[in-house]
C-alpha cells in the first residue's frame, strides 16, 4: 500500500512540474509560446491553445509571432471554435501579407464562416457571410489549389439559400387563405421564380403561384373575379408552357376546370 502511495505522489509530482504545468505558471512569454507550440505539434490543441490565449496580447510583433499567431488559429480550427478561427485567420491574412500560409489561411478563415452556416430552416445570416467570404477567397485565388472545394462550398451555400427562400414562398402560399394574403403569397412566389431562375422547385413554385391567384379569385368580391380568374388562367398556361406534364397538371386541370365554369357566369 505504502508502494502505491509513493507511487501516487511521484505521479502528482512529475505532472506538476511538466513543462506545460511550469509554462502554465511561468511569467515567461517564450517559454509559454515554445511549449504552446510544442503542445500543438503534438496534436495536444485544448492545451496548445490555454498557452497561446495566455500570450497572444504580449506576442504580437515579435520575430516569431507569424508562426505562433498561425498556429494558434489553427488550434482553434482543429477544436472546432470556427468563430474565434474564423477572426483569427482573417487577423493572420491582414497582419501577414506575405506569408506563404497566406493563401490557406484565407481559405481556412472562409471555410470557418461555412462551417458555422446552420441548417436551411434556420436564420441564414451566416450562410450570407460564408457566401461572401468564400466567393472573394475564389476572387483573389483563382488558380488556388483550394478552388475546387470553394466552389463546391459556394454550390452548397447556395442552394441552401434557394431551399430557405423557398420554404418561404411556400409558408406564404400555406397561410393566405387565414390572413387573406394572396398578394403577399404571390409576391413572395414570383421574386422566387425570378431570383433563382435555373432552381428545382420552379415547377412547384409556378403550380403553386397558379393555385394562389386562383384562390385570391375565389376569395374576390363579384367585382373583380373575372379579372383575377382571367389573372391565373394566364398562370396555369405559364405552367404548362414550362413543363407540359408537370406532375402537378392533374390538380391543375381541375382547377382550370373551376374557373372556367366561373367564368361563365361573368360572361351572361
Amino acid at each position: 500500500m505504502n508502494k502505491f502511495f509513493s507511487f501516487l505522489i511521484l505521479t502528482i509530482l512529475l505532472v506538476s512540474c511538466s513543462p506545460y504545468q511550469k509554462a502554465l505558471k511561468s511569467d515567461d512569454v517564450d517559454l509559454k509560446a515554445a511549449v504552446a507550440n510544442r503542445m500543438y505539434e503534438r496534436g495536444k490543441y485544448e492545451k496548445s491553445l490555454r498557452l497561446y490565449e495566455q500570450v497572444a496580447p504580449a506576442y504580437k510583433g515579435k520575430p516569431t509571432s507569424e508562426a505562433f499567431f498561425y498556429n494558434y488559429s489553427k488550434a482553434l480550427y482543429n477544436t472546432k471554435q470556427y468563430y474565434l478561427a474564423g477572426y483569427q485567420f482573417e487577423n493572420y491574412v491582414v497582419s501577414y501579407p506575405k506569408s506563404d500560409k497566406r493563401e490557406e489561411a484565407s481559405f481556412l478563415a472562409a471555410e470557418c464562416f461555412y462551417k458555422l452556416s446552420p441548417a436551411y430552416s434556420l436564420d441564414q445570416s451566416d450562410t450570407e457571410k460564408a457566401l461572401d467570404k468564400m466567393q472573394r477567397f475564389i476572387d483573389n485565388y483563382p488558380e488556388s489549389q483550394y478552388i475546387a472545394t470553394a466552389n463546391g462550398y459556394v454550390k452548397d451555400l447556395r442552394e441552401k439559400q434557394e431551399k430557405k427562400a423557398f420554404e418561404i414562398a411556400k409558408q406564404y402560399h400555406k397561410i393566405a387563405d387565414y390572413r387573406l394574403e394572396y398578394n403577399a403569397a404571390l409576391k413572395s412566389l414570383e421574386n422566387f421564380i425570378a431570383d433563382y431562375p435555373g432552381t428545382p422547385y420552379k415547377e412547384e413554385a409556378m403550380f403553386l403561384r397558379f393555385d394562389t391567384a386562383y384562390r385570391f379569385a375565389k376569395n374576390s368580391i363579384d367585382l373583380k373575379k373575372a379579372e383575377r380568374y382571367n389573372a391565373a388562367k394566364s398562370l396555369y398556361n405559364s405552367l404548362i408552357k414550362f413543363k407540359p406534364n408537370t406532375k402537378f397538371k392533374e390538380e391543375a386541370d381541375k382547377i382550370l376546370a373551376d374557373i372556367e365554369q366561373e367564368l361563365k357566369q361573368f360572361s351572361k
